[in-house]
């Protein structure tokens, strides 16, 4: 591989091997890497590192580390550790089958955060000490600044706080991604001053990650491209959900509630965000901006038809055909993305003071509008929060979508009282299924029940869900939010016996 993309003449010195950078992570290491969603994440240090775990276990040794990253990596990451059990500790989200089998097995302890309270919480210490960063770049320039790869994340602050520091120059990310980032660095306290961004096109750092050029002890080549993040074509349940979504945005604009460009729009991953992006493509709003987490096809394709004029995230997550399309066109999309460090892309008080339309899935919802968006019947882990909790709290119009049952019918996605809660019904305004939408805003509990059973929930459903409000209303301790404590969960125990709710 040419070293033109390494050309700072001391760190071309400490070109290895990924088996000999490994040897610079010992156990009981918390090592911060690079990765969110599934893209800009390490590739091949990680399966080194895993290699390593493996041997010492061969060997009788206990050889485990902290994992933290963005958020969700790869298999080359998170899978390659968690199938040799070498993690002691995750967070602050995640999405690997591997991974999720040891968290939900009690094997590996794992800490759900609001994408937005990480970088804090790691420089006041709350997670330990960091040990390494590993973190992939495009490029290192002569003087040493970092050009970042496909996901910021909490790149700044592992780079900063680390004692040691490995990168990952990885040639298959384009080179001409460089001039897309804006790296700002957020104070801590007493010392924090107002973040100066008004509008999501707003550039207020630099493009480039910076680190003590002492603190790197390995640079390791790669040349492989982030994972293919497929997203199949939108189902029935998902053009119904983004059809109810528009409709309502539409009769916001026409109550005057919501300018005719919306408001900037934050979408979570998976193909109903997807869905209701496409649905957006098609529909009757113009120069539409962005500030979200996550920026993914439906989102890129609003770019190149010219509907989205802007896009603010902190990673970029695509299918290999469009990741193929970003690299091509660069130079065009370079002027409309973005990507921040996600303390900033996350950062409650600009979300508040832009407005943003926050779209998010979930699990499941229940009555009065409580949302469970990580928990599968109240004690196993699915991924984990992310950033939903950030916008759901702060957005101007807070939307949560799901399809309205799961396990093909067997479970209902709207029951009496959700098994555990991410989002309260204080943070929640509407709820969407392919049966309805539910707008909950200024309903008094009792109001927000009779609302969600009758637009959101499977008809299925409807007569067990109406059974149980009546008899609520009539015997429970209190006529606010009437439950059956006796049986609220009844629903959840029928389907951990196996059986349909």
């Amino acid at each position: 591989m040419s070293d033109s993309r390494i050309q700072n003449a001391a760190l071309r010195g400490k070109i290895m091997a990924a088996d000999d950078a490994a040897a610079f992570i010992n156990p009981g290491d918390n090592v911060g890497v690079s990765g969110f969603t599934g893209s800009g994440h390490p590739k091949a240090v990680p399966q080194a590192l895993a290699r390593r775990i493996a041997a010492a276990a061969g060997r009788g040794e206990t050889f485990r580390v902290g994992v933290w990253t963005g958020a969700s990596t790869s298999p080359e990451l998170d899978g390659a550790l968690f199938k040799v059990n070498g993690v002691s500790m995750r967070l602050p989200y995640q999405s690997d089958p591997d991974c999720r089998n040891r968290i939900n097995a009690g094997e590996a302890n794992y800490t759900d955060v609001h994408l937005s309270h990480v970088a804090q919480n790691a420089a006041w210490g709350h997670y330990g000490k960091l040990g390494v960063a590993l973190i992939e770049v495009v490029a290192i320039l002569e003087d040493g600044r970092l050009v970042p790869s496909t996901s910021i994340g909490n790149n700044p602050t592992w780079l900063d706080l680390a004692d040691r520091v490995i990168l990952e120059v990885n040639a298959a990310q384009s080179a001409r991604l460089e001039g897309m980032h804006d790296i700002y660095s957020v104070a801590l306290p007493p010392r924090r001053q107002p973040i100066p961004l008004a509008a999501p096109a707003d550039r207020i750092g630099d493009p480039y990650l910076r680190v003590d050029p002492k603190k790197v002890v390995a640079v390791v080549e790669t040349d492989c491209f982030d994972r293919d993040n497929k997203f199949s074509a939108p189902d029935e349940n998902s053009r119904l959900i983004a059809g109810h979504i528009l409709d309502f945005l539409q009769y916001e604009v026409k109550k005057g509630r919501i300018p005719p460009t919306l408001l900037p729009l934050q979408s979570g991953v998976g193909n109903i965000a997807n869905a209701v992006m496409a649905g957006l493509d098609d529909g009757p709003f113009n120069d539409l901006t962005a500030y979200t987490e996550v920026l993914q096809d439906g989102m890129l394709d609003m770019i190149r038809s010219g509907k989205l004029v802007c896009a603010s995230a902190t990673a970029v997550s695509l299918s290999a055909r469009a990741l193929g399309d970003l690299f091509a066109n660069i130079d065009e999309y370079r002027k409309s993305i973005i990507l921040r460090p996600q303390e900033v892309s996350n950062h409650p008080e600009i979300i508040r003071r832009l407005g943003t339309i926050s779209m998010n899935g979930m699990l499941e919802a229940d009555i009065y509008g409580n949302v469970n968006s990580t928990h599968v019947l109240g004690s196993k882990m699915m991924n984990g929060l992310g950033g939903s909790g950030d916008f759901a709290r702060n957005a101007y119009l807070s939307i949560f979508m799901t399809p309205s049952t799961a396990k093909n019918g067997a479970l209902s996605c709207i029951v009496p009282m959700v098994s555990h809660v991410d989002h309260t019904e204080h943070d929640v305004q509407v709820l969407v299924t392919e049966h309805g939408l539910a707008d909950l805003r200024g309903l008094a509990p009792r109001q927000r029940a009779r609302l969600v059973i009758d637009r959101c929930a499977d008809p299925r459903f409807r007569p067990a869900l109406d059974d149980y409000l009546a008899r609520a209303e009539k015997s429970a301790n209190g006529k606010q939010t009437p439950h059956l404590l006796g049986e609220a969960f009844d629903w959840h125990l029928r389907a951990l016996r196996g059986e349909a709710m």
